[in-house]
């Protein structure tokens, strides 16, 4: 025959099994900043670019030729409604796209009235890099790349080239399309 036990005594004998029972919290983890970005390759280098300055990823539009324009501009695609200027990252850097015609993607990019198209080789979407493997831009980068590249992430055997966008609108000869 059950003994009788109060119901508060129940309760604090249910308590105590389940404390016996239960699993322990996660041990702590140190928490690491991490920058992120939009990872991309263009002639044989991996590129990641801020959030900020790439506004959306399109795989590359039907688009129309732009005659007497320099080689690097493919034409102009209407996106909903708004004419987006395409150019060839890679033959703007003096180089051509590599790889499958269905990897490559669009970056668009849009600061201020610059509304551009940027056509690269592969998407890798977005990467999150721990800010300690950030480093200073490298000093053996292709001379084109240099003034657009101001910082890198090294992980393993991968490196990351933080490409800057504002230096590449701001960049006299990428605003120059018209052909000489």
């Amino acid at each position: 025959m059950p003994s009788k036990q109060s119901p508060y005594l129940a309760l604090v004998d249910i308590a105590n099994r389940a404390k016996t029972q239960a699993a322990g919290l996660p041990g702590r983890q140190e928490v690491k900043p991490y920058w992120s970005g939009i990872g991309f390759s263009l002639l044989g280098h991996r590129f990641v670019s801020s959030m900020e300055e790439v506004v959306e990823l399109l795989e590359v539009p039907q688009h129309t030729f732009i005659p007497g324009a320099q080689p690097w501009v493919c034409g102009v695609a209407n996106v909903r409604g708004r004419l987006l200027p395409l150019f060839d990252l890679a033959a703007f850097f003096g180089g051509g796209l590599r790889g499958a015609k269905q990897r490559r993607r669009v970056l668009v990019v849009e600061h201020g009235k610059i509304y551009a198209g940027l056509i690269v080789d592969e998407l890798h979407g977005m990467q999150h890099l721990a800010l300690e493997y950030a480093r200073r831009a490298p000093g053996d980068l292709m001379e084109p790349f240099a003034p657009m590249v101001n910082g890198q992430f090294a992980l393993q055997q991968e490196r990351w080239l933080v490409f800057d966008m504002q230096a590449l609108i701001n960049d006299f000869q990428f605003m120059d399309a018209a052909a000489q």
